[in-house]
């Protein structure tokens, strides 16, 4: 069995406050992108894990695949298994991609072992996994809230115009995103998407942007060089450090030190 776990980008990200529980009440637009990880599944006498590709920092128990497989067999006793994990998304970037590994291969695990696990199950072990891992249990645009595992389906689309995502290398860890973050009012997200693309600069923002871009300047003159080559729109995405555009036209390639990708939507 092989599967593509895709990325995502936020369209939007209000950290509205702190909650009592120590995680922050969020509101975001989820959107999955066509860029992804490759992912093979198959039955083995073994658990055995490889992971190849774009280099992962961290050991293999840590890896939110193997941790997806460790609670699969935990709660469902199913028999071991060969994982190869693929990796083309960058990691810690805000693109969502450990946690789309992590939702595909508890999907992967249902089908391979005809479990018959329902979409709410499966969302439900999704989300013992990390707050963005629910999101890629569907394949529609999600509108997430509480600490980003409360989705709600939107009728949404980007069809047709073009993305280029750049991602710095610049790695932004949990507490730096957190710290001195301010929390504002600001307009619920589905009213900004509803309106002209062309307005959302001035609505659609990401409250992880103005900590990060005063500690990594260079993660600004990103944003400000997409917006003059002719983005309608540019934000950072999740807590960082990727930026992306979004063009009516394909755009070029014009960061030569970093990774970027030019996809259509």
């Amino acid at each position: 069995m092989i599967l593509f776990p895709p990325a995502k980008i936020n369209l939007g990200l209000n950290v509205l406050c702190k909650r009592e529980d120590g995680y922050h009440e969020i509101e975001s637009c989820m959107y999955q992108i066509p860029l992804f990880d490759s992912l093979e599944i198959i039955k083995n006498e073994s658990f055995k894990f490889i992971q190849t590709g774009l280099t992962i920092d961290s050991s293999q128990e840590n890896n939110l695949a193997v941790k997806a497989f460790r609670l699969m067999q935990d709660q469902f006793s199913i028999e071991n298994v060969y994982i190869h994990l693929l990796k083309s998304i960058p990691m810690g970037a805000g693109l969502g991609g450990g946690s789309a590994d992590a939702s595909y291969v508890i999907m992967g695990l249902n089908n391979l072992f005809q479990l018959d696990l329902s979409y709410d199950v499966m969302h439900s072990l999704a989300s013992e996994l990390g707050s963005d891992c629910p999101l890629f249990i569907s394949k529609a645009v999600q509108i997430a809230t509480g600490r980003g595992e409360v989705l709600d389906e939107i009728d949404f689309s980007l069809g047709g115009k073009f993305l280029k995502i750049v991602n710095t290398g610049i790695h932004i860890g949990t507490k730096e995103a957190y710290s001195n973050l301010d929390f504002s009012v600001a307009k619920p997200i589905t009213e900004v998407l509803a309106q002209p693309i062309e307005t959302w600069k001035e609505g659609l923002a990401n409250s992880f942007e103005s900590n990060a871009f005063k500690k990594h300047t260079e993660l600004e003159a990103v944003k400000s060089q997409l917006y003059s080559e002719g983005a309608v729109y540019a934000s950072m995405t999740g807590s960082g450090s990727t930026l992306f555009g979004i063009y009516t036209e394909k755009p070029g390639l014009t960061f030569p030190t970093c990774y970027e990708r030019v996809l259509k939507l």
